[in-house]
């Protein structure tokens, strides 16, 4: 794992684009501090939705340096989730300008995955995460070998599919928590 993660982490420095293995799918991914970076995985995919991408962190702690609103019981809801969460934050800070929406919020997620949990402790800040196919196409579900030739070319670096775990093979769910507390449910 050490090759992989010392390859990847050298891409999303000089600002390029991974494709790897989550807790859900595969995702292609960047430095989501990084508005260069950000602009290449939306022309990768031919998509400007900006609400279409997430951004991974390594846990709470990462959370909050980069959502000022964010109410705790949001992290309450997220701790006990049996299955992977994604968060819609308000008050979205220090990331791409390009990545957050006009609403000011930020999608975050704490993978429980090893070689992302590996990733995010080392790289030190918030990875973009998003489906690993163009966009309006089908989201490769089952693993690398879904994923079309054209995402796969147009990365900088593959990770090795055997760190791939065992994810899901499905998206996460989705709650967006206003600062305030206010609960809406997304995506089961």
């Amino acid at each position: 794992m050490e090759k992989d993660l010392q390859a990847a982490l050298e891409v999303l420095r000089d600002g390029g684009l991974i494709l790897y293995p989550t807790d859900t799918v595969w995702g292609i991914g960047c430095d989501a501090t990084n508005a260069e970076a950000v602009e290449k995985i939306y022309k990768l995919k031919r998509s400007e939705n900006k609400t279409s991408m997430i951004v991974l962190c390594r846990d709470a702690d990462m959370v909050v340096r980069y959502v000022n609103k964010a109410p705790g019981i949001a992290f309450e809801v997220m701790e006990m989730s049996e299955k992977p969460l994604t968060l819609i934050l308000e008050g979205a800070t220090g990331v791409a300008k390009n990545l957050v929406p006009e609403e000011g919020t930020l999608g975050v997620r704490v993978p429980r995955h090893e070689f992302c949990y590996q990733l995010l402790r080392r790289f030190g800040k918030p990875i973009v995460s998003t489906s690993a196919n163009i966009s309006g196409e089908q989201t490769p579900m089952k693993g690398l070998q879904e994923v079309s030739r054209e995402i796969i070319e147009g990365v900088d670096f593959v990770v090795n599919p055997r760190f791939q775990g065992k994810p899901t093979c499905k998206p996460s769910s989705i709650m967006s928590f206003g600062e305030h507390g206010e609960v809406k449910i997304i995506r089961q």
